[in-house]
């Protein structure tokens, strides 16, 4: 056999030499090519120089094909020197090297490690087994033991890092909890708590279902759903991936079908409804079953929870070559779809829930891609005529009042090629900090692009939790977020367990769909400050940014490019001794925020031993940084129930400017070398004083402490009071984590720009000083002089009210 092959391999050859260009050929095709590239340079250059007049320009081209010609013969004799590696681990190498890079989610440090670990196994294992070892040579036997050793060693460190829930990760310091004052918790029981209904189960579906009998036989003859055509929605049902997604399925894009496995309470009624769909996973992996937890909490309080099954436009191990794309348009419209049937059978007086559902308190609630086809679903629900297609008639027009996005993703689909904007809808948005798969905060792109405008009240929430994971929001996705089996790549070590992350869910699901749908307005306080649920939730970091229709905007910097300017007319802003001053777009891990903030930075250059002092104890008053809103007094209704509010983060920045040029955007290391030089006098009594702390600090490094300033509010009389910023909290350094284990060995970490809103109430602060008028408050006044440096991320300041008034 293998002398066949090989007679055949020397056929196709000898074949291929009849053909192939000779020496000659080749030569006059390289000078060719050279020739012709080499003239059309020169020509760019020659009509250049002439167009702008500047002769340097044609040596500037000369110098261009002077480079490329020495890569040419760089490249030529990389290649050439490649070739050298013996064929048969040259085909090992190319082989081998993209498919470790796929199993092991393109970390190129493992993917070195691994070639590198299972070649010197190996080779040491041919020798000893396949070769004589006793006949080499003393130098070569030495290489060989050596190479043998290190790959011991690298197997043996492999499969203990391997097994590893993970690493620790630099200490940080919980802001929330150095508040100077009390926070008082919402009394009353949790509402993660189970309420007083009996929680009764059912599933609908189109009866056909091939592998779960709950969406086929199992459904009694009043849940028989509809197929529906989704053609319209879904882009490449085609090729080798749609043939088998419809040979699994039993169906095809023009008949998907309505399941849903429902929870509701026992009862008349009538009853808010609650529609939960999951992301993209595996669809062989159903993942409509995950938020049991959820239904069990809601229908036990008085809410039908429907999870929808939506698997079918899930991805699958066959979309090798052609695959479903940008179907959360799809996502969201079949869950119009599945309320159009819930609406069908609460009117109709011979069905089991004729008159159960409160078709006027509708939520939507979805995870991953489905977080974003929620926006979707409001969007389409508002809309006579599907926006890329006006063939396609919509005209829904359901009541829905509120939607959550569990870790979502945005603009997958893009309407019209732009992103989804919504008005008077409520929304709240949750994303774990050690989410692996959807890495950056992409629910708060939405949270900006949701606006209101009626009369109605309406707010917009945003809680990202540190040590939260992208699946274990769904019992069935778990710790895993990548898809890969090999889960020990992952740091685990700061994630949540299961249950914590689910009762954080509970906690925040249930409360707003609560207040939003059931008016219980007590929970409000929850959504601008997590300390207010300290009895209900478990201990992390919690970061909450919110926004309500009663909130009146200073300065949203989304007006102009003017910095002094506010968003109100006649407002004015002005700094003194900043290091940093500018308005510019939020940048996230993956892409812009879609809003513009203000970058406030000082940095006073103290010694490394007062970093964690109060700068205002040592640096003169004329040097403090400050940055100030001037406005109108009479363009806010201020009384008693006015609190002011902003958004604010922190960046990591260097808060020193070049000395020349644009902003440093390296981060703001701190140490000596930013700082001016530490005297010996200073440095000998640091040395005495803090002996036993730098002892402690060998084993647990410091966290950094959060920052804090003053904030001064002037009336228009001139009174004024001043509080720090922590009397609400300080500010919480920004959040870095490590996704991978790998990161640990490559000194990789991530994080980005995510908010706090921070609330006073004027009222309350304004016993400090008799004569200020809280009514009249024409200056808002930023003065860092606690922190000795730092940059700040601004936005949304203006004035709304308090909750309970």
């Amino acid at each position: 056999m293998k002398k066949r092959i090989r007679n055949t391999i020397l056929w196709i050859k000898s074949k291929f030499l009849l053909i192939a260009p000779g020496k000659s050929a080749v030569k006059g095709a390289a000078i060719g090519l050279i020739f012709l590239t080499v003239s059309l340079v020169l020509m760019n250059s020659i009509l250049f120089t002439f167009e702008i007049g500047d002769p340097w320009y044609l040596l500037f081209g000369l110098v261009i094909i002077i480079v490329a010609v020495l890569l040419g013969l760089l490249g030529s004799w990389l290649i050439k020197e490649i070739s050298f590696i013996p064929r048969i681990y040259r085909v090992a190498l190319i082989m081998s090297g993209p498919l470790l890079f796929l199993i092991v989610n393109e970390q190129l440090v493992l993917v070195a490690g691994l070639i590198l670990i299972s070649s010197l196994l190996g080779a040491a294992y041919y020798i000893f087994i396949k070769s004589r070892f006793s006949a080499l040579k003393i130098p070569k036997k030495v290489i060989v033991i050596f190479g043998l050793f290190i790959g011991l060693i690298g197997l043996g460190a492999s499969v203990y890092f391997y097994s590893l829930t993970g690493l620790d990760v630099d200490p940080i310091e919980n802001a929330a909890l150095l508040s100077t004052y009390k926070i008082a918790a919402i009394l009353g029981k949790s509402p993660a708590e189970p309420g007083r209904y009996v929680v009764k189960k059912f599933t609908y579906g189109s009866g056909k279902d091939k592998h779960r009998p709950e969406f086929a036989d199992k459904v009694t003859y009043n849940f028989i759903t509809d197929s529906v055509n989704g053609v319209a929605f879904l882009d490449n049902w085609k090729g080798f991936s749609g043939w088998w997604r419809e040979k699994y399925w039993g169906f095809d894009d023009k008949s998907l079908p309505i399941n849903g496995r429902v929870w509701y309470p026992q009862g008349q009624g009538p009853f808010p409804l609650v529609l939960i769909v999951h992301g993209n996973h595996s669809m062989q992996d159903y993942s409509d079953l995950g938020y049991d937890y959820l239904g069990e909490l809601l229908a036990s309080r008085g809410m039908i929870l429907a999870s929808v099954d939506e698997n079918f436009i899930n991805s699958s191990w066959t979309d090798i070559k052609g695959r479903l794309e940008k179907e959360n348009d799809a996502r969201g419209w079949l869950l119009l779809e599945h309320l159009k049937v819930w609406h069908k059978w609460n009117s109709k007086s011979d069905h089991p829930f004729y008159k159960k559902i409160d078709t006027t308190k509708i939520a939507l609630i979805g995870h991953s891609r489905g977080g974003e086809a929620v926006a979707h679903a409001a969007m389409l629900n508002e809309l006579e005529y599907y926006p890329d297609d006006a063939n396609v008639k919509l005209g829904y027009h359901f009541n829905i009042k509120s939607i959550i996005a569990i870790a979502p993703v945005d603009g997958q689909y893009e309407p019209g090629d732009t992103r989804t904007k919504l008005k008077d809808i409520n929304y709240f948005v949750i994303h774990g900090a050690q989410d692996a798969d959807v890495s950056s905060y992409l629910g708060s792109m939405q949270y900006e692009r949701i606006s209101f405008q009626d009369s109605s009240y309406h707010f917009k929430s945003g809680l990202y939790v540190y040590g939260a994971n992208h699946g274990q929001f769904n019992t069935s996705w778990g710790k895993n977020d990548t898809g890969n089996p090999f889960t020990g790549l992952l740091n685990l070590q700061q994630q949540l367990t299961d249950s914590t992350q689910q009762e954080i869910a509970k906690v925040y699901i249930s409360a707003f769909l609560e207040a939003t749908l059931l008016n219980k307005k007590e929970y409000l306080p929850l959504f601008i400050d997590a300390r207010k649920g300290g009895n209900w939730l478990p201990e992390t970091i919690y970061l909450s940014q919110f926004e309500d229709s009663n909130l009146k905007t200073i300065a949203n910097f989304d007006e102009d490019f003017d910095v002094s300017t506010t968003s109100t007319d006649s407002g004015s802003i002005q700094s003194d001794n900043l290091s940093v001053w500018r308005e510019s777009e939020i940048q996230l891990k993956w892409g812009k925020k879609g809003s513009r903030a203000a970058y406030l930075g000082w940095n006073y250059e103290l010694e490394d031993s007062l970093k964690d002092e109060k700068a205002i104890d040592f640096v003169s008053d004329s040097l403090i940084a400050s940055y100030s809103l001037n406005f109108d007094t009479t363009a806010f209704q201020l009384d008693s129930a006015s609190v002011l509010m902003f958004s604010m983060a922190e960046s990591t920045e260097g808060s020193n400017p070049k000395s020349s040029g644009k902003w440093i955007n390296e981060p703001n290391k701190n140490n000596k070398e930013e700082n001016v030089e530490t005297d010996k006098a200073n440095s000998t009594e640091e040395t005495l004083n803090s002996k036993k702390k730098k002892e402690d600090e060998s084993e647990e490094k410091k966290a950094e402490k959060p920052l804090d300033f003053t904030i001064h509010l002037v009336d228009s009389a001139g009174q004024s009071i001043e509080f720090l910023l922590s009397e609400f909290s300080p500010l919480q350094r920004q959040i870095s984590v490590t996704i991978w284990k790998s990161d640990f060995i490559i000194g990789d970490s991530q994080s980005e720009t995510v908010f706090q809103t921070f609330s006073f109430n004027l009222g309350k602060l304004a016993k400090q000083n008799s004569s200020f008028q809280p009514t009249q408050i024409k200056t808002i006044k930023f003065v860092f002089d606690q922190s000795p440096s730092g940059v700040v991320v601004v936005d949304n300041i203006g004035f709304g009210r308090e909750f309970n008034k």
